[in-house]
């Protein structure tokens, strides 16, 4: 394993540094070495397309790292099997020393551009701090949510000169990240979110695991894939699961991910005597297999960007039904792919669910639709390509500009 849990009185000691490139210019001849910063990586999202990302980036061209400021969490103890990663370097909040660790850490992997993962918080401040103290060439700021928790605080839109771009997953994205968060409209790069179109694809379901998981053969059952955090609204997802089995009896719903809100939404399930018909799987390693017993996929979020669980659930041929908010109305066209309701309604939500569990040729069309539409324009393949441009395209031009800066000095 490529890990290293850091420790200020041990010199690092993982996975060899390569030697000095031929020039002795970063980039001549070796692989770029990039680094990604994030706080820790549990199960979600932005911590998926990381790892996606880092798999997928020409290893011939590109040398992937990570550091994980606090600790590694599942994906970081998974990725670290397959790249160096370092973790453990930020001891509590108010830990000043990080910012010392964090540079000798960049320094000591001569590493050539830096990419910070996820809005605000510590991995954003001091991702880029100490990038700009080791003499980084090249400093990005991949940015996966839109407003509350996450957002750019004042000390973070400081270090906006330090940054050489903040990729946005959407065009809508891209403009709230200029017009709210702070982000300079010239410096904010789109590169949308996109998923492995093979394995999330369609499937036959699996009976045996509609058995294990309790659900009847000819059950109905809508979906919702997302970490029990606040912003995502499970609340509103019960509330019409509730109003779903009003009309449809045998109706099962599937809530998979876990988070602080579990204990508040399972007490929620059985006020609203759901409780029979309502499985929490919790964090779970088979979403495109889940999904495959799946007839309609929800999201009810206040908020969101650009969800990866709404492209899985897409490519799998699913139709969605979810909130219009954020850049959703890129990923499902209302009436096409799923349909997009007012926010905080539930009983448009459970209408439109109701809809698709009757007219099941119409949520056939719906999900080759959207199958069509990510495959064009959300897949894996076009995301690697634009991190792996937008890091070359920076690096080449702050090498050429390398000379020009020293001369000024």
């Amino acid at each position: 394993m490529n890990t290293l849990l850091y420790d200020d009185d041990v010199a690092l000691r993982d996975a060899p540094v390569e030697a000095d490139r031929a020039d002795g210019s970063p980039g001549a001849t070796s692989p770029l070495r990039v680094m990604f910063v994030i706080t820790c990586m549990p199960v979600g999202g932005a911590e998926t397309l990381l790892v996606n990302l880092v798999r997928r980036l020409d290893r011939r061209r590109f040398a992937p790292e990570f550091c994980c400021l606090k600790h590694f969490g599942p994906l970081g103890e998974v990725l670290a099997v397959e790249i160096p990663g370092f973790a453990g370097l930020l001891r509590h909040k108010y830990d000043l020393r990080v910012w010392g660790r964090l540079t000798r850490l960049l320094r000591q992997r001569r590493i050539d551009a830096v990419v910070t993962v996820g809005t605000g918080g510590d991995k954003m401040f001091w991702g880029r701090l100490a990038a700009w103290r080791a003499g980084v060439p090249v400093v990005i700021s991949a940015l996966h949510s839109t407003g509350l928790p996450d957002r750019v605080e004042w000390l973070n839109r400081r270090l906006t000169p330090l940054t050489d771009a903040f990729i946005a997953v959407a065009a809508p994205h891209a403009r709230y990240l200029a017009e709210h968060e702070g982000c300079p409209a010239d410096k904010v790069r789109v590169i949308p979110n996109g998923v492995d179109a093979e394995r999330f694809c369609r499937r036959p379901a699996n009976a045996a695991l509609r058995a294990e998981l309790g659900l009847p053969p000819r059950a109905p059952v809508a979906a919702i894939v997302a970490a029990l955090r606040p912003e995502k609204n499970h609340v509103l997802f019960l509330r019409a699961a509730a109003q779903v089995r009003a009309a449809v009896p045998a109706a099962r719903f599937l809530v998979i991910g876990d988070g602080p809100e579990r204990a508040k939404l399972a007490e929620l399930a059985g006020r609203l005597e759901l409780t029979d018909c309502v499985h929490f799987l919790g964090t779970r390693g088979d979403i495109p297999e889940l999904l495959a017993l799946t007839d309609v996929v929800l999201l009810t979020s206040h908020m969101e960007a650009n969800p990866v669980s709404v492209l899985e659930a897409l490519a799998c041929e699913k139709p969605v039904v979810a909130t219009r908010v954020g850049s959703l109305t890129e990923t499902v066209h209302d009436g096409v792919s799923g349909y997009l309701v007012r926010p905080g309604d539930a009983a448009a939500l459970a209408a439109r669910v109701v809809e698709l569990f009757g007219d099941r040729g119409k949520a056939r069309r719906f999900g080759q639709a959207g199958r069509r539409e990510v495959v064009a324009h959300w897949s894996l393949e076009r995301m690697v390509a634009g991190y792996e441009t937008l890091i070359e395209d920076l690096h080449r031009v702050k090498r050429a500009l390398a000379p020009l800066m020293r001369r000024v000095e």
